[in-house]
């Protein structure tokens, strides 16, 4: 072989090991770059998740943070509704009360349930019953002759013409207030049957709640 031959295969070698270097070198290339490209694809979609789950919090805790305000308007608007009726109510019962005490049927009820309240409270004897005015004396005859025969006396009637309506039953020093003051005395217990009274007239309940003057 000659020395051009010899020079020309050495050069050839060189030129496939040169070749065989840069493709090695190359397919590292490659398969960095798509290492580096599926990394940072990877984090990319990382990052979007947890922006995403940022964004979320943050309208979750801007809609909580609106559901607590609208509860809250919800509530004071309730209790603004329901003082309305309270004061609608009050304004009304004293009015209807008298009303009650005008009408024979209402006023007989009236004096029944004084009569089953004075029945648990006070001993049996000399009753004395301090009563508004227009209560016939038919009506009080007919009650003095039952007491008579279930307490063994008969009562002692007293007509008030500063009462309103109703009457106010005594004895021994204790009694019974069913005079509309005495009955109007305890707002807390009257206030929430008026609610619910008052929210039967308009068609819907009234909800009471508490702080309410």
């Amino acid at each position: 072989m000659t020395l051009h031959s010899r020079t020309q295969a050495l050069l050839d070698l060189v030129e496939q090991d040169r070749r065989a270097q840069c493709a090695a070198i190359l397919q590292e290339a490659q398969s960095d770059a798509a290492a580096r490209l599926a990394q940072a694809r990877s984090e990319a979609r990382a990052r979007v998740r947890e922006a995403f789950a940022e964004e979320r919090q943050r309208a979750q805790t801007r809609l909580d943070a609106a559901r607590a305000t609208l509860q809250t308007r919800m509530r004071l608007h309730e209790q603004r509704h329901a003082s309305a009726w309270l004061a609608l109510g009050w304004q009304r019962l004293p009015q209807a009360l008298r009303e009650r005490w005008r009408d024979e049927a209402a006023r007989g009820l009236w004096v029944e349930a004084a009569l089953a309240a004075a029945r648990r409270v006070l001993q049996p004897g000399a009753w004395r019953i301090v009563h508004a005015e227009g209560w016939p004396d038919s009506e009080r005859a007919a009650l003095a002759a039952r007491l008579q025969s279930e307490i063994g006396s008969a009562p002692l009637f007293t007509v008030e013409a500063a009462l309103d309506a109703g009457l106010r039953i005594g004895a021994n020093g204790n009694r019974v207030d069913a005079t509309l003051a005495g009955l109007t005395a305890v707002r807390d217990e009257i206030g929430a049957r008026l609610l619910g009274l008052l929210g039967e007239d308009a068609g819907g309940p009234v909800r009471s709640t508490k702080g309410i003057p």
